[in-house]
């Protein structure tokens, strides 16, 4: 039986060990057009002993951005700024997947000058920070057929982007209440054409982004993220288990490099997804309350996930796979300076070696 500490294949690649770095938004892309800086590079450098790094949550396009300063994949200067973080990854032999993050109703007109995009006109409960301070999430304007085909090869770009600027792939985030996710649920997605409606017609946009980005940089360097039954950013699933378990087999034939499951409240589904899904599967577990710690190393031992992914953890413990090898002791995060900010709260977590 396979430990936490022993290598996995994800589509083309072998990872070092299964102790996947989660993807989470730092809101620190400050250089020019929501590019990355050096300080992202050295952040990323630093936490290269996961077995994979996913990064935060990346617009595939301007109208794609969710939050201020965070980065993007779909301009050059992007791109370029993106290269010395995936380098100082790969220096340290670490591997890399950009998250490709389409926020969808969830953003601001101020964040990019455009209005927010969405499956249908219905607005989130809640807010959003901007430059001006915390603003009410607006109606979004409802995609049609042609904005829905530009928004997918919108992700096709992007993901090609990712590869020139080094990274190993990519992940499609289609959880958390975001654009993929609007189209999963019942009750962002109000459509009656053949983008919603029934459950082919909510799983259709997720599918085709696959099967897009699939093309575009192969399907072994293509990851997708899922939260089932997860209500966050005010999002209804009326029968979920059956539009996931649609979602699966339709993506299964593609090939895709792994499955990451953020997993919901409804956590007995958990292995009904797993038994159906072809691919290697990452699962960050349910912790309400708490974030996931050294107990969640049994998930791959007793074969309920090939990899586990760390959130928190990672944020404060930049050597976090040695620190759950010898069992501790874990720096502590500090959430008022998860966001924005300088280096402190960001890259001044002390490691093991560091500490001692």
């Amino acid at each position: 039986m396979a430990t936490a500490f022993d290598g996995a294949q994800l589509g083309r690649y072998t990872t070092r060990n299964r102790v996947v770095m989660a993807p989470m938004t730092r809101s620190r892309a400050y250089g020019e057009g929501a590019s990355p800086t050096e300080l992202m590079a050295e952040y990323y450098g630093q936490r290269a002993s996961a077995g994979l790094i996913i990064t935060e949550g990346t617009q595939p396009s301007a109208v794609g951005q969710g939050y201020l300063n965070t980065p993007g994949l779909h301009t050059a200067t992007q791109v370029e700024a993106w290269k010395p973080v995936t380098a100082a990854v790969h220096e340290r032999g670490g591997l890399i997947f950009a998250q490709l993050m389409h926020a969808g109703r969830i953003g601001h007109p101020s964040l990019h000058g455009a209005h927010p995009v969405g499956a249908s006109p219905v607005a989130a409960a809640g807010q959003v920070f901007t430059a001006d301070g915390p603003q009410d999430l607006v109606t979004p304007e409802p995609l049609d057929d042609a904005a829905i085909r530009a928004t997918i090869t919108d992700f096709a770009d992007a993901a090609r982007n990712a590869i020139e600027a080094g990274f190993d792939g990519v992940e499609l985030h289609g959880a958390n209440g975001y654009l993929l996710h609007q189209f999963l649920s019942t009750n962002a997605n109000v459509r009656t054409d053949e983008w919603g409606g029934t459950v082919e017609g909510r799983i259709r946009l997720v599918v085709e982004v696959a099967r897009a980005v699939a093309a575009a940089i192969g399907a072994d360097r293509v990851g997708l993220r899922i939260s089932p039954s997860n209500p966050f950013n005010d999002i209804v699933e009326d029968g979920h288990r059956e539009t996931y378990l649609a979602l699966v087999d339709a993506l299964n034939p593609l090939g895709l490099a792994y499955l990451h499951v953020g997993e919901g409240p409804d956590t007995e589904f958990t292995p009904q997804l797993r038994a159906r899904w072809n691919g290697p599967l990452i699962l960050n577990p349910y912790t309400p309350g708490a974030w996931t710690g050294p107990e969640a190393l049994k998930l791959v031992e007793n074969g309920e996930a090939d990899l586990v992914s760390y959130g928190a953890l990672f944020l404060a413990n930049p050597d976090l796979p040695e620190r759950l090898a010898a069992g501790g002791p874990f720096n502590t995060p500090d959430y008022g300076k998860a966001y924005g900010g300088d280096h402190t709260g960001y890259t001044d977590y002390p490691a093991l070696t560091a500490a001692a």
